[in-house]
């Protein structure tokens, strides 16, 4: 663990209530910059939040078949909510085999299990498989409802900056997704769905040996043994080539997202460079420990002069992978505190200024109860205050 040099700044009127679950600390441009080629672009380290690279990553921009992703995100919920089942088949409409571009070569005398569909939109990136999909969930069986649906789910999970106009990215000048809104979906699928995330990984579908030429992933980094297991590719002519992927080496996950590549080669180089950049450049570090107190705080009033000051979980942040072994940090917390005080309960922040990183705050919790002291405690602190006030005149105060 590293070491923690801790200040401790008991009197200040400084107090957060931001909790470390929405920490998303971002890197300066001046830090270990990636140069990418990309158009828009968004990494996340996905265990500590640590955002590693933002271009133009709230613009809205065309997604192509990366907004594929959210049509799976709502089919696997009505999985698993029972809406659907893996083993159902569902009827192909004239509108979804109507759909040219990446297809699973679907007609209307089929009727195909929902895993086939999945699998085909995931492996395949099949258009008319998103729309079979979409008419059997959507409220008026249309594929424009289907879109409103995830347009409204996508607001409900934080993606604001993206609406759909159908189900698999067909170009259309109201069909829009930003780079983070892609992240944050990619990060809700592999969170939600970890038994069904694996099909991301799957190199190749052959779909009832309709369709030979279209039997393998487009994910240039499965291949790779670099860790990379998803997520999804696209392209159309306005949107360029892009990915939106995920790698895991060890204990660390790495989601990110490229936009608007002029061809698969240069899609393939940056994401690979990516991914190693991400994993070479930084590495995850325990600053604090859950339960072991970074610092005491006096204590008004209580039957115990302090009380212990800790982090409610291990306390991990990202650092330049070659920084140094200590990290500056400070207690700030109004005081003394005034028992009774409750073991969990929010006392403090640890404000964390990492080497040429932004600053993180994290919440410290009281480590064990303190009770207001007794009639000896009383008399005591009183006697204080009236040697503090008189010692400091008429105009003193505490």
């Amino acid at each position: 663990m590293m070491h923690l040099n801790v200040m401790k700044s008991g009197r200040s009127t400084l107090r957060t209530a931001l909790l470390a679950s929405v920490l998303v600390p971002v890197l300066s441009s001046a830090v270990l910059a990636f140069d990418t080629r990309a158009r828009a672009a968004y990494v996340i380290d996905q265990g500590t939040n640590t955002v590693l690279l933002s271009k133009n990553a709230e613009t809205p921009l065309p997604p192509a078949s990366m907004s594929k992703l959210m049509t799976l995100y709502v089919a696997f919920e009505a999985v698993r909510d029972g809406l659907l089942s893996m083993e159902e088949r569902l009827p192909v409409s004239q509108h979804a085999m109507s759909y040219k571009g990446s297809t699973m070569f679907l007609d209307t005398q089929d009727r195909v299990k929902v895993a086939d569909l999945l699998r085909g939109i995931i492996v395949l990136s099949g258009n008319d498989a998103c729309v079979v999909i979409a008419e059997a969930l959507s409220s008026d069986g249309t594929e424009a409802g289907f879109a409103r649906l995830m347009t409204r789910r996508a607001r409900e999970m934080g993606m604001m900056d993206s609406t759909f106009t159908n189900s698999n990215g067909w170009p259309d000048p109201g069909h829009r997704m930003s780079a983070r809104d892609l992240a944050i979906l990619a990060n809700r699928l592999i969170e939600d769905f970890p038994e069904f995330y694996p099909m991301f990984a799957e190199r190749e579908f052959e779909f009832d040996g309709r369709a030979p030429s279209n039997v393998r992933n487009r994910n240039p980094l499965l291949r790779l043994d670099i860790g990379a297991d998803g997520l999804k590719t696209g392209h159309t002519e306005e949107a360029g080539y892009g990915l939106v992927g995920s790698a895991k080496q060890g204990d660390r996950r790495v989601v990110f997202v490229l936009s608007g590549l002029d061809t698969t080669r240069t899609r393939a180089e940056e994401a690979e460079s990516i991914v190693n950049w991400s994993f070479r450049q930084f590495a995850k570090k325990t600053i604090a420990r859950k339960g072991q107190a970074v610092e005491q705080a006096e204590v008004w009033m209580g039957n115990a002069p302090t009380v212990g000051l800790v982090p409610n979980e291990d306390i991990e942040i990202l650092l330049p992978a070659l920084s140094g072994d200590e990290v500056k940090a400070e207690v700030v917390y109004t005081g003394p505190i005034t028992a009774p005080i409750q073991a969990g309960q929010q006392l403090a922040e640890l404000v964390v200024h990492p080497t040429d990183l932004p600053e993180m705050r994290i919440p410290l919790v009281a480590q064990q109860d303190v009770a207001t002291g007794g009639f000896p405690v009383r008399v005591m602190t009183a006697a204080r205050i009236l040697i503090t006030r008189f010692l400091s005149g008429p105009e003193g105060t505490l």
